[in-house]
C-alpha cells in the first residue's frame, strides 16, 4: 500500500514535469515569433522614416537649387547693368568733352564779338563826339520828356471825361434813390390826447384831493391836463415812452374802474414791462421786414427803443429804417452789397438809444456797442465814420454818410426847435439826478417845471428845501434856458399795513 502511493506520487510529479517543459517550450516559440514580429516592424518604421527623410531632403536640394539658380540670374541682370552704365558713362564723358570744346569756341567768339563792339564804339564815339553814357542818358532824357508830354495830355483827356461822367452818373444814383424811397415828414410832438367816454371819468381820474393825478404823474413822470376840453385829457411830456406808459395805464385804469394809489402804481409797472416787451417786439419785426439776420439781442432791443426817440423831430426808428433802404438801393447801383450797407444803414443811429448814455459823440458809440455785439468791422466802421468821428475803411461809410443826409435833408424831415427843446429837459433831468438821495426826476411844463422825487429814507424835510435851492442854483449857473424854472422836490411817506 505504501509503495503504490510512492508511485502515483513520482508518476504525478513526472507528469506535472513533463507540462512544465511543455508550457516552457511554448512560452520559447511564442516569444521568438513576438521577437521576429517587433523587429520586421522596427525595420519597416525604418524603412519609412528613412524614407521620409530622403523626401525632405531631396525637397530641401530643390529649393537650394532654385535659389542658386535664381542667385545666378540676379548676378547675370547685374552685370548686364553695371556695362549698361559703363557704357553711359563712356556716352557722358564724350559729350562733357564735346561741349567743353564747344565752351570754348562760343568763349572765343565772344571776345572776337566785344572787341569788334568796342571798335565800333570807339568810331561811333570818335564821330558823334559824345562818349556812350552821355548819348544813352540825352535818349533817356529825350525818351522822357515825349513819354510826360505824351502822358499829361492824356490824363487830362481822362480826368475832364471823368469829371464829367462822374457828376452825371453820381446825380443820377442819388436821384433815383431818393426817388426810389417813400417819405413821411416829422409829425413828433410832446403832447398825446387820451379821449374818453364821458367828463364824469375826469373827477375818478383826479381823485380825491387831487391824489389820484399826484399818483399818476409821479409814477409815469407825465403832466396830466385835465381841463374843460369834452371828452379828452392831454398827456404832456417829451420822452413818447413815458406818454405811451400813461396813455396805456390810463385805458386799463380806466376800463378796470379802480382807480387809486396802490392799483396806479401796480398797473404802470404792468405797463411798463408790457411796453418794454413791444419794444423787443418793434426791433424783431423792424429787421425781419428789413431782411437783416443775426443781429445780437441787444442790439434788437436798441432797435426797437428807436420808435420811442426822435432825432431833431424827426422819429429815430423811421429815419433808421429809411437811411437802411437808401443805402441798400445806393449800395446796389455801385456794384456793393446790399445787404451790409442795408445792415449798417440801420445801425447808424444806435448810439442815440443807449440805457447809460455817456458823454461819447453818438456815432463812437454805436461803433462801440457793434463791436461788443460781434458785428462786422466794415459795419462798425461805417457807424463811427458817418459823421467824420472815425476815419472811413470802406466804401459802406460814404454811403451811410450820403443817405443819412439825404434822410435828414430832405424838406419836412428835421425840426430844429424840438430837438433842442427835448435836449433842455433831458440836461435839466440828468442835472437834477445828479444829487444823491434823488430817485426820480421829470421836466413838465414844458421845461418850466422840474419835480423831482427823493427818498423818504434818504433825506429829511429840512433837507428837501436846501436840495430844491441847491438845483435851482445849479441850473441858474449852468444852463441857458426861456422865462423861468420852478423846482419842486417832492419826500413822501408811506405807512403800509396789511388786514388778514
Amino acid at each position: 500500500m505504501a509503495l503504490g502511493a510512492g508511485g502515483a506520487v513520482f508518476a504525478t510529479r513526472k507528469n506535472s514535469k513533463s507540462q512544465a517543459n511543455t508550457i516552457l517550450e511554448k512560452a520559447r516559440l511564442e516569444a521568438e515569433v513576438l521577437k521576429n514580429n517587433e523587429v520586421i516592424k522596427g525595420k519597416e518604421e525604418g524603412l519609412s522614416i528613412k524614407s521620409e527623410a530622403e523626401k525632405v531632403a531631396n525637397a530641401r536640394l530643390s529649393k537650394v537649387q532654385a535659389s542658386e539658380a535664381k542667385l545666378k540670374q540676379r548676378e547675370i541682370q547685374i552685370n548686364q547693368q553695371q556695362q549698361e552704365l559703363q557704357r553711359k558713362k563712356s556716352e557722358t564723358d564724350a559729350l562733357k568733352v564735346n561741349l567743353d570744346n564747344q565752351m570754348n569756341v562760343l568763349e572765343s567768339r565772344k571776345k572776337e564779338v566785344d572787341k569788334m563792339e568796342k571798335s565800333v564804339r570807339d568810331t561811333l564815339e570818335h564821330v558823334s563826339g559824345l562818349s556812350a553814357e552821355e548819348a544813352k542818358e540825352k535818349l533817356v532824357e529825350s525818351l522822357k520828356d515825349e513819354a510826360k508830354t505824351a502822358a499829361a495830355s492824356y490824363i487830362n483827356d481822362i480826368m475832364d471825361d471823368a469829371k464829367m461822367t462822374a457828376n452825371k452818373e453820381a446825380k443820377r444814383i442819388i436821384v433815383e434813390t431818393i426817388q426810389r424811397v417813400a417819405t413821411e415828414t416829422a409829425i413828433e410832438n410832446a403832447v398825446t390826447v387820451f379821449h374818453i367816454e364821458n367828463d364824469d371819468i375826469k373827477g375818478r381820474i383826479i381823485g380825491r384831493e387831487g391824489r389820484n393825478i399826484r399818483a399818476l404823474e409821479a409814477a409815469t413822470g407825465i403832466e396830466i391836463i385835465v381841463d374843460d376840453t369834452p371828452e379828452a385829457i392831454v398827456l404832456s411830456g417829451f420822452d413818447p415812452v413815458r406818454r405811451e406808459i400813461a396813455r396805456l395805464a390810463l385805458h386799463q385804469l380806466v376800463a378796470d374802474g379802480r382807480i387809486h394809489p396802490a392799483r396806479i402804481e401796480e398797473v404802470v409797472a404792468k405797463v411798463r414791462k408790457q411796453v418794454e416787451e413791444e419794444v423787443i417786439e418793434t426791433g424783431k419785426r423792424t429787421a425781419i421786414d428789413l431782411g437783416i439776420h443775426g443781429l445780437h439781442p441787444e442790439l434788437i432791443r436798441l432797435i426797437g427803443k428807436m420808435k420811442y426817440r426822435s432825432s431833431y423831430g424827426q422819429n429815430l426808428l423811421q429815419h433808421s429804417r429809411e437811411t437802411a433802404n437808401l443805402c441798400a438801393i445806393m449800395a446796389s447801383e455801385l456794384g456793393l452789397n446790399p445787404k451790409k450797407a442795408r445792415r449798417a444803414g440801420l445801425l447808424h443811429d444806435i448810439g442815440k438809444v443807449p440805457d447809460d448814455e455817456p458823454e461819447l459823440p453818438h456815432a463812437v458809440l454805436g461803433m462801440k456797442l457793434a463791436e461788443k455785439f460781434k458785428e462786422k468791422p466794415d459795419i462798425c466802421n461805417a457807424i463811427g465814420a458817418h459823421h467824420d468821428e472815425e476815419e472811413a475803411a470802406s466804401m459802406y461809410a460814404p454811403i451811410v454818410q450820403v443817405c443819412d443826409a439825404i434822410s435828414g435833408a430832405r424838406p419836412g424831415a428835421r425840426r430844429e426847435v424840438v430837438e433842442a427843446y427835448i435836449k433842455r429837459l433831458n440836461d435839466l433831468e440828468h442835472l437834477a439826478m445828479s444829487y444823491p438821495g434823488v430817485i426820480k426826476t421829470y421836466a413838465i411844463q414844458a421845461g418850466r417845471e422840474l419835480r423831482v422825487i427823493v427818498g423818504a429814507d434818504k433825506i429829511s424835510d429840512a433837507e428837501t428845501e436846501k436840495l430844491s435851492t441847491e438845483i435851482a442854483q445849479k441850473i441858474q449857473d449852468e444852463m441857458t434856458y426861456p422865462g423861468q424854472v420852478r423846482i419842486t422836490v417832492i419826500r413822501e411817506t408811506r405807512a403800509v399795513s396789511y388786514a388778514k
